[in-house]
């Protein structure tokens, strides 16, 4: 463990007192999320960053539990001063629906029975998950994430959310994924689903209590899966033809090859900390997406509103580059803001879990708050000009603020009214807001530089800005803690 990372964490349970109904019509009862959580959530709930994992991730993302020999998944990018900084951000990670992690899945427990779902675990979809994480998002009072992120199967969960709740997040950044899964790719989780069907253990789902787990089906189905994971030049540097524990060839159907040994091994660790079952229905999930409308992505894509970095990996032979940038293609026609990176790496579709330098580069230079809209407040409280100060000082107390813009009717900024302005009228005996109102508001526009603001409220020595349109319909404010906490 070192200083930069976020060091001891525990797994914390959520549970979603109503009912969830999934896209296939079915409804769950009684879901409980597992997440962990990294850094401090701010007082206005504007610095928070869910992060989504891939097919066979958990809720541990970062830091380290007791007794670990290894931190989480994705320790090289969250943590204090890393790209996902946990000094300026508050990261989410949950597991996903389904998964068999600590949330709801069909290794858990149905209320109606009494025992294990098994099969009777409803089919679940992409934007079942992402409806789940939203109940959870919503739980901290967080009306809007800074960004999401997450690659392969994070990365479609990235997308779901951009295009089922486009106001919830002002970035998003989809790494090595695709908007729908291909025909190879839907054939590849196939063949790893009958490589479990086919284990006489699997007892067709029902295992759980017989003691016997289908050991080889879903050691197997991870051997498939991971040989997608890497490339052709990765498996070459690793191994080559390198022979396993022998100076020759045995000529029999014994292991040779070191590449055989690693599979092998790759499948026997995966067996001890994940659910067959769960990977049966994880697999079907990511087959079945796609977010395409009328068999077109732009028109998928056309409910999105936040700025978008799309990652791709170039030796990524699962989720090619190709898949990226036919989502950035997409995204460009709806005229988004949208910008494209490519991991330079021989580790294949992995990297996106092992190229630190590169991922910190491209997500810290994207996710960096450089523009007011970044970090501005919206949904704001306003008042009317024609407004008596009682009023502004209750709406003060109710909102817990210290300043206030005065709007017309259609919104319009005429002048600001603050705590000081409110307690000086005690002593003037004024009671109209017009009477102690500021007028000559000084005010930014949500593209301003974070530099440009920051200069101006030294110089006028100004604590909060309203944040303008053209029009100067009031969008949101912008305040000295604010600056002062990013530039920290």
């Amino acid at each position: 463990m070192n200083k930069e990372s976020v060091g001891i964490v525990e797994t914390k349970y959520f549970h979603i007192e109503e009912e969830i109904e999934l896209a296939s019509g079915k409804i769950l009862e009684d879901v409980s999320v597992a997440y962990e959580t990294y850094g401090e959530l701010n007082k206005e709930k504007t610095n928070a960053i869910l992060v989504c994992h891939a097919l066979t991730g958990d809720a541990h993302a970062a830091g380290w539990h007791e007794g670990d020999k290894k931190p989480g998944w994705w320790e090289i990018v969250i943590g204090p001063g890393k790209a996902l900084d946990t000094e300026k951000f508050f990261i989410i990670c949950s597991n996903v629906l389904g998964g068999c992690k600590g949330t709801t899945g069909p290794s858990s427990i149905n209320p109606k029975t009494g025992k294990e779902y098994g099969l009777d675990f409803p089919v679940v979809t992409i934007g079942d998950m992402v409806k789940v994480q939203k109940k959870l998002v919503d739980s901290f009072g967080i009306t809007q994430l800074f960004a999401i992120v997450g690659g392969s199967m994070g990365g479609m969960q990235v997308l779901e959310w951009m295009v089922n709740y486009p106001k919830m997040m002002k970035k998003a950044v989809p790494i090595a994924t695709a908007a729908m899964s291909s025909p190879q790719q839907i054939a590849f989780n196939d063949v790893g689903r009958q490589a479990i069907f086919s284990d006489p253990n699997w007892n067709k789902g029902n295992y759980y209590e017989t003691g016997k787990v289908p050991e080889n089906g879903l050691s197997l189905a991870r051997m498939i899966a991971h040989i997608t994971y890497l490339s052709d030049e990765s498996m070459d540097i690793k191994f080559g033809r390198g022979l396993q524990d022998k100076d020759e060839i045995s000529y029999d159907f014994s292991v040779d090859f070191q590449v055989e040994s690693y599979l092998k091994h790759q499948g026997k660790v995966f067996v001890k900390r994940f659910d067959a079952n769960s990977y049966l229905y994880i697999t079907k999930a990511v087959d079945l997406f796609d977010l395409r409308v009328n068999d077109s992505l732009i028109d998928g894509f056309k409910p999105v509103e936040a700025k978008v970095e799309v990652i791709s990996v170039d030796s990524d032979w699962l989720y090619p580059t190709e898949q990226s940038m036919e989502i950035v293609n997409s995204l460009n026609a709806n005229e988004l803001e949208v910008s494209f990176s490519e991991i330079k790496s021989n580790y294949g579709h992995d990297a996106f879990l092992l190229e630190k330098g590169q991922l910190n580069h491209m997500l810290s230079k994207f996710l960096s708050e450089n523009i007011v809209e970044d970090i501005m407040m919206e949904n704001i409280a306003t008042i009317g000009e024609n407004a008596n100060i009682k009023d502004a000082a209750t709406l003060m107390l109710d909102k817990h603020v210290t300043h206030i813009p005065v709007v017309t009717d259609d919104y319009k900024l005429i002048g600001i009214v603050t705590s000081w302005d409110v307690s000086k009228s005690i002593a003037t005996g004024a009671t109209h807001l017009k009477d102690i109102m500021t007028t000559t508001v000084k005010y930014c526009n949500a593209g301003d530089t974070i530099e440009e603001i920051a200069r101006m409220m030294r110089k006028f020595d100004i604590s909060c800005l309203p944040v303008v349109d053209e029009d100067m319909k009031v969008l949101g404010l912008i305040t000295t803690d604010q600056i002062s906490n990013l530039l920290s």
